[in-house]
């Protein structure tokens, strides 16, 4: 697991220094503190006057597969082709096999190499070969193209800047920013997505100018152009057909794909452990790792002073039941003390409150193993999370007419008690009833989202929605549902959110808490053949009665005690809402009502105001959409005004 960073350009453009690209890498040292290293093309000295491109690639590595060897950048034989790699080939011992084969010579026994000789052979579609999260940048000399390439789920990131005759690209913003001379300019269309989602989804960034790699894409740089095309999506077209006979094929082969993939996760040359909350998906992981170990399996959970968020009886009693060696931690995250080092770690905007305790776990967890497997991405693949309740019920009543439905809303509306709690029954109930109007896509964007569109214009002053041209930051949500047309509009949603919520969320969170402590998270449930698997399934075998997962935990039933196959789930968050009415009601305030953030123009100070009020005074709890405004406002005084935790600002 690695940070990579790196460049292209033209004979006639200005040229990516070695002290510039160091810098670079310096950056992000905390993703690779082991090792770093570093290939130009060409110098001054050394350059072929027939070239018209030149190009750098940097790396720095955290040790996982060939601690002795795997150096990067790594070549070919004849140092023609030359690649930088942050990520796992899980099946890098096979196709290692298969291109020797085909004549292929290897001098190293690692993973990084296997991309190398797989470009030589099948060239840009080398990338279809691979099982595994990755992000790689691939030089060819002879061709003078620039490969970049990222996962089919988008477990790792990789953000990119062209410029005339240049392209720049590292697996963090902030390295990119390294390099003199780049305009920082903030862009608005962002800040609207922010506000929205919570997070800024691919490809845009915050920054003008600046582009994240989708996942599934490669993007190809030659001659001064530009091509990004994706190479997969998941076969959600592709349906099982829903026989009792299909069924009981589909439980065999879940449970020996997903027991693949878990096995391939545990190739590794440094002590490996597992994330274990005691959920379903967590403990699924941890048991088909126990089961295919010798010795107990390290499993780390944390928890949380305040019980409504403490997880640990579960984890400990999954842990008990599977013979695990449990590690578990008592913390009390403070967000006063971590928000610049959190702003910092995230590049953008991102205020997933998860991140927080996310970071904690991995902090804890990095003391004992390099390597620990997680149980990320079961919740959208099997239908876990309970909005899909929601969307199920919503679609029970979309039969009526339009008008009907909103009649009957505000006749329901009124007579639900209002509650400031954000997760009560009764605040769900009036999200849900506020929405039956929508269409069904936007519907479900008002109930995932921080602010919706209403609640955006209210905060947003003339000037800044005058700015925003007519931008509709629901664009994103619909675009991913149009690529699903065929299925029910609950599997369409669980797809929609396998497209968007996973990588530019869930899996943004845990890559970046997991790397900022130099540990590598794997994700079973992220394997291409498992997702592909779930893909093809019909909803009804992941959803019944209310409740997903169902074909899940019919084919692990073994691995999850009785008590855990039918708790509730419960989020991974922190008391925000309490903590902004006590030990952080000053930091939002100052923050929120300060000259620094009213100046910047995006938001009107009376509307602001009576949000923190009506939060303070228990009138509603307003702590996502606090958080998510805090968290912009400083990431605006990290990033473009300087306020860096001591220990991040680079040499």
């Amino acid at each position: 697991m690695c940070g990579i960073a790196g460049g292209v350009w033209s004979a006639n453009s200005e040229p990516l220094s070695q002290s510039h690209l160091e810098k670079m890498l310096h950056a992000i040292r905390h993703r690779g503190p082991d090792d770093y290293g570093v290939y130009f093309s060409a110098t001054e000295e050394n350059r072929n006057e027939t070239l018209s491109a030149s190009a750098a690639l940097g790396h720095r590595r955290l040790s996982i597969i060939d601690l002795s060897g795997g150096r990067q950048p790594l070549s070919n034989e004849d140092g023609t082709v030359w690649v930088s790699f942050n990520g796992e080939i899980y099946n890098y011992r096979e196709l290692r096999k298969e291109l020797i084969q085909q004549g292929h010579v290897f001098r190293t026994d690692s993973d990084t190499e296997v991309i190398v000789h797989l470009y030589e052979e099948y060239g840009v579609r080398c990338v279809d070969k691979m099982r595994g999260m990755f992000v790689f940048a691939v030089w060819d000399e002879s061709r003078e193209r620039l490969l970049l390439a990222r996962d089919r789920l988008g477990q790792k990131p990789l953000f990119y800047r062209q410029e005339s005759g240049r392209l720049l690209f590292a697996s963090e913003l902030k390295a990119i920013l390294q390099v003199p001379g780049i305009p920082l300019q903030v862009n608005r269309q962002a800040i609207d997505l922010y506000l929205t989602y919570q997070y800024i989804p691919h490809p845009t960034s915050i920054l003008t100018g600046f582009q994240k790699l989708p996942p599934a894409s490669i993007a190809v740089y030659e001659r001064n152009e530009l091509t990004v095309e994706r190479y997969w999506k998941p076969p959600y077209d592709d349906l099982i057909e829903a026989t009792p006979t299909a069924r009981a094929e589909a439980l065999e082969e879940l449970r020996s794909t997903l027991t693949e993939a878990v096995r391939l996760r545990m190739r590794s040359d440094v002590p490996l452990g597992a994330f274990l909350s005691g959920g379903i998906d967590s403990t699924i992981i941890a048991g088909l790792m126990q089961s295919l170990s010798e010795q107990p399996v390290h499993t780390f959970s944390i928890g949380f002073p305040v019980h409504e968020y403490d997880e640990r009886a579960y984890a400990r009693e999954a842990a008990k039941f599977l013979g695990t060696e449990h590690h578990e931690f008592l913390v009390d995250p403070s967000a006063l003390e971590t928000l610049s080092t959190l702003i910092w770690h995230y590049d953008e905007p991102f205020s997933d409150s998860s991140a927080i305790p996310t970071m904690a776990l991995s902090e804890v967890t990095r003391k004992i193993v390099t390597v620990a497997l997680s149980g990320d991405g079961s919740d959208e693949l099997f239908a876990g999370y309970h909005r899909y309740r929601a969307v199920d019920l919503a679609g029970k009543a979309d039969w009526l007419p339009g008008p009907v439905k909103a009649a009957l809303a505000a006749k329901i509306w009124q007579k639900i008690p209002t509650s400031t709690r954000q997760r009560s029954l009764g605040r769900r109930a009036k999200r849900f009833i506020a929405a039956l109007g929508q269409s069904p896509e936007r519907r479900y964007l008002r109930w995932i989202g921080i602010f919706d569109e209403d609640s955006r214009h209210n905060l947003y002053t003339r000037e800044f929605q005058e700015s925003l041209n007519g931008y509709d930051s629901g664009d994103f949500i619909d675009d991913a549902y149009a690529e699903f047309p065929n299925r029910d509009f609950l599997t369409r949603t669980t797809a929609v959110d396998v497209m968007t919520y996973l990588p530019c969320d869930i899996l943004t969170k845990v890559d970046i808490a997991s790397m900022c402590h130099s540990l590598e998270a794997r994700s079973p449930f992220l394997d291409h053949h498992v997702v592909e698997l779930a893909a093809r399934m019909p909803i009804e075998w992941k959803y019944s009665n209310g409740k997903g997962k169902q074909i899940l935990i019919d084919a692990f039933s073994d691995l999850i005690p009785e008590s855990i196959q039918n708790r509730s789930k419960m989020g991974f968050g922190v008391p925000i809402d309490h903590w902004f009415r006590n030990e952080l009601k000053s930091l939002m305030k100052e923050t929120l009502l300060s000259d620094r953030c009213l100046d910047r123009g995006y938001f009107r100070p009376d509307s602001l105001k009576l949000m923190i009020d009506e939060h303070l005074n228990g009138r509603w709890d307003h702590s996502y959409r606090l958080w998510n405004l805090v968290c912009l406002e400083h990431w605006h005084r990290v990033f473009l005004e300087g306020d860096r935790p001591e220990e991040t600002v680079p040499a």
